[in-house]
């Protein structure tokens, strides 16, 4: 039994392995669609929420845009922290916890990509509590632009065949999957090797929403404005609209 959640134990010595996984291979692609989301402001404060090794922070810092990003693991931000001075770049990389962030209407807008965090949590309520702590640390009319799980997909589709198709010789492995129609969550267990080629394996778990559960939990939250696609990797575009061939979903927001 993992002593911590599974979260916790897969990101603790997995940067470099991180990216390369197949599912980062986007970041120019999907830097491009929130330059035009962002209107190329470069005025405004940018929260990235478990921005992992930094790839989105450290592009969009690059291109002269203004960042903090926030992570659970002090892993992914070393990492990260090592990338952004390797190109003489000095990041706000904070070991945060997306559920209580401090921050008081300081951000123009946040993102929240490959799921960062959202919606790995073992609750409801805790993967609610992200999308809160977010909206606190949002100016009024400021834009949150996250991507999350499908709860569609997996209606329609094995997600164990779609992450083996999907997946390298050399990423992480998904077995075992079985997702319950009651609670939308996919449990699995996913095994890697890490940076320092230690073997692991993790009882996973993951949540997949719907839709309109996304769009009432935004508005409960006074969230308004809210569009949501389909998000394919590296591509992010409004004129996708979301079907059950996506995995992820696109959500844009601004805050009332």
């Amino acid at each position: 039994m993992n002593e911590k959640p599974w979260y916790e134990a897969l990101f603790e010595n997995y940067g470099q392995k991180y990216d390369r996984e197949c599912f980062t291979q986007g970041t120019q692609g999907e830097c491009n669609f929130l330059e035009q989301e962002l209107g190329r402001d470069k005025s405004l404060r940018i929260l990235d929420v478990g921005c992992g090794t930094g790839r989105h922070a450290i592009e969009l810092t690059l291109r002269g845009y203004h960042l903090t990003g926030i992570d659970l693991s002090e892993g992914q931000l070393s990492h990260a922290r090592e990338k952004a001075a390797q190109q003489g770049l000095t990041i706000d990389f904070r070991r945060l916890d997306a559920r209580e962030l401090p921050f008081d209407r300081e951000f123009d807008v946040a993102i929240m990509l490959c799921e960062g965090g959202f919606p790995l949590m073992e609750t409801d309520e805790m993967n609610f509590s992200i999308l809160q702590s977010v909206i606190k640390g949002l100016k009024n009319g400021g834009k949150f632009i996250f991507t999350t799980l499908n709860g569609l997909f997996p209606l329609y589709h094995s997600v164990e065949k779609f992450c083996a198709e999907a997946g390298g010789t050399d990423n992480a492995t998904y077995r075992s999957n079985t997702f319950d129609l009651i609670t939308f969550r996919d449990h699995n267990i996913t095994e890697l090797e890490d940076d320092s080629g230690k073997k692991i394996s993790l009882d996973s778990n993951e949540r997949y929403y719907v839709p309109s559960e996304i769009t009432w939990l935004l508005k409960s939250l006074g969230y308004v404005k809210i569009d949501i696609f389909g998000a394919k990797l590296g591509a992010f575009s409004r004129n996708d609209k979301l079907t059950t061939e996506d995995f992820e979903m696109l959500v844009i927001a601004e805050k009332f």
